[in-house]
C-alpha cells in the first residue's frame, strides 16, 4: 500500500506542529515547512500527495504557491488553511485548482476526512492514467478489457482468461449494458483462435427466416430473390468464435436447428442439400434466466447444456460501485479527448450522485451520463448541475439493502445518517442540526448504529 504523505505549510509554528501530530496519529508520513519556498524545496527532493498551506504567509502567499505546485507538481493536491475573512479567495483558489479548504479552527475528523479524500481521488487519477496507458497499449494490440478493479470484476476476468483457454462454449449471463459483448471478446482474444474470424449476431433482431439466412446462408435459387450462393454466420466463422447475443430471445424452431449444427458440427445451407463441416465456438449471451425459460418450456433443455458448458455471470453496476470512479474518470478522459475539451475531473457533490445511483442501463448508462455531461459543462470540472437532472435530483439512500431485500430500520438510519454526513462535508455540527438533533446525540446514533465513517 502506498504511503500517505503529507506537506504542512504555515507560518504559526503551534498550528503546523498541532497538525503534523493530528496526522501523524492517523499514520501518515508528514513534514512542514514554515515557508513556501521552504515547500518548494521539500517538493522537489520528494513527492507528496497533499500539501496542506496557509493561505495568508509572508513571502510566498498560498494562492501563489497554489499556482507553483500545480505548474511544476501537478499530481500533488492541494488544501488551503484560511480563516472566515479568506473564505471568498479560497473558493476562487478551488476554482483554480485546489482541492478545498479548511476553515479556522478546524474539527480534527473532518480535517482528517478532507486529506483522506484528496488522497484517494490522487490514487484514482493514478489508476486512471495507468489504467489508459493499459488500454491504449491494449487498443493498438486490439486486445478487449473489462474495465474494473472490484474483487468481483478481478474474479470475472480471471474466469475469461481462464475458459478461454479451454475449446468449450459459455454462456454469458447480465443485464443489459454490462459487457457481454466486451467479456465474449475477451474470451475469443485470450483463445487459441483469436486469429481468427469472431462474428456476432442479435438473435432479438431477426425474423425466424432472416436469422435461418444469416446463420446458415443459403444456395443459389433458394428463393425469390437469392440470385447468388450466400454463406452464414456459422460457416464464416469456423475456426473461431460466433456470438449469439441474446440467445433467449432465439424461436424454438431455430434452436433445434442450432442444437443440430452444435451437436454435429455440420450446417446445410438454406435450400441446399450438402452439408458443410464447420469448426466454431459458441459463445451467447442473455439478459434473461434462461433456467426458468427451460422449465417454462421456451427454451430447450438439450440446447441450454449445449451452450451452458461453463457460465459467467457479468454483476450489474450497483453491485459493484467501487468501480463507479474509475469508470467514470475513464470515460470522462475518453470523452473529453474526442470532443476536445478541456474537463478533467469531476465535483465531490457530482462523483457522489454517480457513487449513488442505481444505474439500471449499467456501464452503458454510465458512458452516455458522462458523454452528456462532457457536452454541457461550461468548467473543467463536471458538476452535479452537467448531471442529467433525474440523476442530480436523486435521492440518495435507498430503501432497499443490496440483496433486494426491505431494509430494517436500523439500516436505514444508518444509511440516512451517512448520507447527511456526505451532503454537509462530513460536519458534523451542521448534520446534527439538518437532523434535528444535537451532537452529543448524534454521536451516540453513530455509536448504536456502529457507523463506518
Amino acid at each position: 500500500m502506498a504511503e500517505n504523505r503529507i506537506l504542512i505549510v504555515d507560518d504559526d509554528d503551534i498550528c503546523r506542529k498541532n497538525l503534523t501530530r493530528l496526522f501523524q496519529r492517523e499514520g501518515f508520513h508528514v513534514s512542514g515547512a514554515r515557508d513556501g519556498k521552504t515547500a518548494l524545496k521539500r517538493l522537489s527532493e520528494l513527492p507528496y500527495d497533499v500539501v496542506m498551506a496557509d493561505l495568508v504567509m509572508d513571502d510566498i502567499d498560498g494562492l501563489e504557491l497554489l499556482e507553483q505546485i500545480k505548474t511544476r507538481f501537478p499530481d500533488t493536491e492541494v488544501i488551503l488553511i484560511t480563516g472566515y475573512a479568506s473564505i471568498p479567495t479560497a473558493i476562487e483558489a478551488v476554482k483554480k485548482g485546489a482541492y478545498h479548504y479548511l476553515e479556522k479552527p478546524f474539527r480534527p475528523d473532518e480535517t482528517i476526512h478532507l486529506v483522506r479524500q484528496a488522497i484517494e481521488k490522487k490514487r484514482l487519477r493514478e489508476q486512471v492514467i495507468k489504467l489508459e496507458t493499459q488500454l491504449q497499449r491494449d487498443l493498438k494490440a486490439s486486445i478487449p478489457t473489462l474495465i474494473g478493479n472490484s474483487r468481483v470484476m478481478v474474479e470475472v476476468v480471471k474466469l475469461i482468461k481462464q475458459v478461454a483457454r479451454v475449446n468449450c462454449n459459455v454462456l454469458i449471463t447480465g443485464e443489459s449494458g454490462t459487457g457481454k459483448e466486451l467479456a465474449a471478446l475477451m474470451i475469443h482474444y485470450h483463445s487459441q483462435r483469436r486469429n481468427n474470424n469472431f462474428l456476432a449476431i442479435n438473435c432479438g433482431g431477426f425474423a425466424e427466416e432472416l436469422l435461418a439466412n444469416e446463420l446458415f446462408g443459403h444456395e443459389k435459387d433458394a428463393f425469390t430473390g437469392a440470385s447468388s450462393t450466400r454463406i452464414g454466420l456459422l460457416e464464416t466463422a469456423s475456426g473461431g468464435t460466433l456470438f449469439l447475443d441474446e440467445i433467449g430471445e432465439m424461436p424454438q424452431s431455430m434452436q433445434v436447428k442450432l442444437l443440430r449444427a452444435i451437436q454435429e458440427q455440420e450446417i446445410i445451407r438454406v435450400g441446399g442439400t450438402r452439408p458443410i463441416s464447420i469448426d466454431v465456438r459458441i459463445i451467447s449471451a442473455t439478459n434473461q434466466d434462461l433456467k426458468k425459460a427451460v422449465h417454462a418450456g421456451l427454451f430447450r433443455r438439450d440446447l441450454y447444456y449445449r451452450l451452458n458448458v461453463v457460465s459467467i455471470d457479468i454483476p450489474p453496476l450497483r453491485k459493484r460501485k467501487e468501480d463507479i470512479p474509475i469508470l467514470a474518470h475513464y470515460f470522462l478522459h475518453r470523452t473529453a479527448k474526442r470532443f476536445h475539451r478541456r474537463v478533467s475531473t469531476f465535483s465531490d457533490q457530482a462523483m457522489e450522485a454517480l457513487r449513488n445511483y442505481y444505474f439500471p442501463g449499467n456501464v452503458r448508462e454510465l458512458e452516455n451520463i458522462i458523454e452528456h455531461a462532457v457536452a454541457l459543462t461550461r468548467d473543467n470540472t463536471i458538476q452535479l448541475k452537467d448531471l442529467p437532472a433525474d440523476l442530480s435530483e436523486l435521492e440518495v439512500f435507498s430503501f432497499e439493502a443490496s440483496d433486494n431485500k426491505v431494509m430494517t430500520l436500523r439500516k436505514m438510519e444508518q444509511n440516512y445518517i451517512r448520507w447527511v454526513l456526505r451532503r454537509v462535508g462530513h460536519n458534523k455540527t451542521k448534520a446534527a442540526k439538518l437532523l434535528g438533533i444535537d451532537r452529543s446525540s448524534l454521536w451516540r446514533h453513530l455509536k448504536n448504529c456502529e457507523f463506518e465513517d
